[in-house]
């Protein structure tokens, strides 16, 4: 793990505004009405932010009453259970790309800290990251313990970047990833197919540590099943080349967090963003 010297990284401010006239963001996310989710409290976090224009587009699926404060932001109802990465492409094959700097994808149990994107893409852009995702605060659920977050590291580059329950993928990437790959119906291993497919083409990917997100609300697999997921999987990752999680879980490049960023990462160590 190489850590550069701070004066000589590519930095931005968090507070940095976007290029004029490319600061449109497409937000896609899938809540379940009948359980207990906080997509209204993540929809008004992230229209609140003012360096981007934002437009959020949610997919309900299962039984339960669509809330009054999504109603105008739910763009598809599914009654039945449909896999994640089949929703997604769904929703896309009605969207014309073009326009979208960034597509960030959501998943309805996480909890955002104060001006989350603002700060997020900023970051993400700052460290020229075709691929990113928030870490996790430590008092998470957890999949994979190399994206908790670092205290002291504002951003790391990496070969990986999990499918939730946020990630955000930069126009250059477009053409790469997208449509998903379905043969991955629910994402499990897409996680390890994409650092290969990017890579190919010269994209970087990255965890920004100095933007986490709180994870806590339902256990993972709470809501399908993971004998069925896990095999799927398997037989996924057999047909394509991928990473192993030896070659993954690993951090190429590590940016210590600047001066000016300390206090605020400090006033999150509590969990809560």
């Amino acid at each position: 793990m190489t850590l550069p010297d701070p004066s000589t990284s590519i930095r931005r401010p968090p507070e940095s505004k976007p290029e004029p006239n490319d600061n449109r963001v497409l937000v896609l996310g899938i809540y379940l009405p009948s359980v207990a989710n906080h997509a209204a409290r993540i929809s008004a976090d992230l229209l609140a932010g003012n360096l981007w224009q934002i437009d959020l587009r949610w997919a309900a699926v299962g039984e339960g009453g669509i809330p009054d404060g999504l109603r105008a932001l739910t763009v598809l109802r599914l009654t039945e259970r449909v896999p994640k990465f089949r929703i997604l492409n769904r929703l896309l094959a009605e969207i014309d790309l073009a326009p979208y700097r960034f597509l960030v994808v959501v998943d309805d149990d996480i909890e955002l800290e104060s001006g989350f994107l603002d700060r997020f893409l900023a970051y993400q852009t700052a460290h020229d990251l075709t691929l990113a995702q928030p870490a996790r605060t430590h008092d998470s659920y957890i999949d994979h313990y190399f994206v908790a977050q670092l205290l002291g590291v504002e951003a790391r580059q990496t070969r990986f970047v999990e499918i939730g329950p946020v990630f955000s993928l930069r126009r250059d990437g477009f053409a790469h990833l997208l449509p998903f790959d379905e043969e991955a119906p629910m994402g499990w291993g897409l996680d390890f197919v994409w650092p290969v497919q990017l890579d190919a083409h010269g994209c970087r990917l990255g965890v920004i540590d100095a933007s986490p997100v709180r994870h806590a609300l339902r256990k993972p697999v709470s809501t399908y099943d993971y004998t069925e997921t896990n095999t799927a999987m398997e037989q996924f990752l057999n047909d394509r080349a991928h990473l192993s999680h030896a070659a993954a879980f690993v951090a190429l490049e590590t940016y210590p967090l600047r001066a000016s960023e300390q206090a605020h990462q400090a006033g999150n160590r509590s969990g809560t963003p």
